[in-house]
């Protein structure tokens, strides 16, 4: 949930779903700058609801870029607010039950390829090395959006469609010992190289939201986008080549087609379901319980 929304927490009581809970970005300065602020904002969205909904990780912030002049202003406010909230649930004893994190997206990294060279520099590093130690000294996941689609359309030349889909015959890339077959694991580790060198070589990354759409742009098809959903939930049980053999925590992005949203038109068609409820893909994944690991993310 992108943010507190109380029919929804009270729809969820009961319901054994594990919620991962998004405080929004307009929130962050109130959150920040009062402790008392970070203990109501705990009390009335979590604590009311706990333990008849399951909380997750509450997202501190989401996508806040240090570059970008509109969403710069949130930077410095960000660890303050995630501080103040995970003392507000250490204070009721739920520190280990639920995680306090921030989402970002992959695309921030300086230095991407091969993956062994991921790193943040510049204001992403100022503003990450300290929260990478928030989330190592807490114990603690980074949340990362990652969407092997964006990366193709942007240069299909050197990315192929094949790649990006996990549909790839033998090696994308080979990084000293590691071999990459497709598009996600090379993101996502690339990613670990660069929390590993702001400091957190024991931060887990769940992977908050990956997705394809299945009209609307370049590759947007509903045959591709249920090849890469149905690639990604049969991958994701085994690990990356940095991290084998250890299941990757993932986020469908979507439940719902957002048949309202602004922007480029492909941003509506991201759902596994339409509006209206119908299932897009006929395949036993997308109407049965979902494999471990692996949820459904529905924008509410």
């Amino acid at each position: 949930m992108y943010a507190p929304n109380p029919q929804t927490l009270q729809a969820l009581r009961g319901s054994n779903i594990e919620l991962v809970l998004d405080v929004p970005n307009g929130d962050l300065q109130r959150l920040a700058n009062s402790t008392a602020a970070a203990s109501k904002w705990v009390q009335d969205n979590v604590l009311n609801y706990y333990p008849d909904v399951k909380f997750r990780i509450i997202a501190v912030g989401s996508e806040v870029d240090p570059n970008n002049g509109v969403m710069a202003r949130f930077a410095p406010l960000v660890l303050l607010a995630m501080s103040n909230v995970y003392n507000a649930l250490a204070s009721a004893s739920l520190n280990d039950e639920i995680k306090v994190s921030i989402v970002i997206y992959s695309e921030l990294l300086s230095s991407s390829f091969p993956p062994s060279v991921g790193l943040f520099e510049g204001a992403w590093f100022s503003f990450m090395v300290p929260i990478i130690n928030f989330l190592q000294n807490t114990n603690s996941p980074l949340l990362v959006n990652i969407y092997p689609y964006f990366i193709h359309i942007g240069n299909p030349q050197n990315v192929p469609l094949s790649y990006a889909l996990f549909t790839a015959q033998g090696v994308g890339v080979q990084d000293g010992q590691l071999l990459y077959r497709n598009l996600f694991d090379a993101i996502l580790d690339a990613t670990y190289s660069a929390v590993e060198k702001a400091g957190g070589p024991d931060v887990e990354i769940v992977v908050s939201e990956s997705g394809w759409p299945s009209a609307g742009g370049i590759a947007a098809s509903v045959e591709n986008a249920g090849t890469y959903y149905r690639n990604l939930i049969n991958h994701v049980k085994g690990g990356s080549p940095k991290k084998p053999g250890r299941a990757i925590e993932t986020y469908l992005f979507a439940m719902f087609d957002e048949n309202l949203k602004p922007g480029a038109q492909s941003l509506r068609h991201f759902g596994l379901f339409s509006p209206d409820k119908q299932p897009k893909y006929q395949n036993t994944w997308a109407t049965t319980p979902l494999v471990e690991s692996l949820v459904l993310y529905c924008t509410i």
